[in-house]
């Protein structure tokens, strides 16, 4: 129980941080739905429903990496990390909390983007729904411990994306397979199969990461 009252609290220090200042939340809405408006004029009006959602899809992403690469800027900038890390509590909690925290974020925008998406391009279907659900498990279970990662670097605003990105070929592959399937089951199941290996990886590891 200890356990879970630590990530709760590490998840509302986030949220409230973000209620103050209000510096990433508006960040990831701007630009998704600017990212939207730039892709309705630039998609052909003739383009297949699978262009379509492969662009959504990478709004969603470069989203979440606007998120991902504020998540760790207040502890940074304040040296609070040092003192999460002294903590003689489970370091997995950081991970847990901020991911936790991402995700709301990421969920927020999401509420917005994909009706936007839906009045841009084409209807979003219960498979998109469900693709981005577990898709942004992945994404911030894994984008919180390479965030953590690319912190310690002069060159995170770099290092973040290149590691980032490769690791989430998957989570297209699954995403856009569950969008435009006509049975998305399996995609999903592959979606959710990322989430559970890469989630085990990313709390197993994050203690290591952190400490380096």
């Amino acid at each position: 129980m200890t356990y879970f009252a630590d990530v709760g609290a590490l998840a509302r220090k986030d949220l409230m941080l973000e209620l103050r200042a209000r510096d990433t939340l508006p960040a990831m809405l701007l630009f998704v739905l600017s990212t939207l408006v730039v892709f309705h004029f630039v998609l052909p009006s003739d383009s297949s429903e699978l262009a379509a959602k492969g662009l959504l899809w990478v709004a969603i992403l470069f989203t979440a990496l606007l998120g991902l690469s504020r998540a760790f800027a207040a502890e940074r900038e304040q040296g609070v990390i040092d003192g999460l890390v002294l903590a003689t509590r489970d370091r997995s909690a950081i991970w847990l909390g901020k991911a936790l925290a991402i995700l709301a974020f990421l969920g927020l925008a999401e509420i917005v983007a994909l009706p936007a998406f839906g009045l841009f391009f084409t209807h979003v279907g219960g498979g998109t729904i469900a693709g981005v659900v577990l898709a942004d498990v992945g994404i911030c279970a894994v984008g919180t411990l390479l965030a953590a990662m690319a912190t310690a670097s002069r060159a995170r605003e770099l290092l973040l994306p290149l590691i980032f990105l490769p690791l989430t070929i998957p989570i297209v592959i699954g995403g856009v397979g569950a969008s435009v399937a006509g049975h998305p089951g399996k995609y999903l199941a592959f979606l959710a199969l990322y989430d559970a290996i890469f989630g085990l990886v990313a709390w197993g590891s994050f203690e290591y990461v952190v400490t380096e």
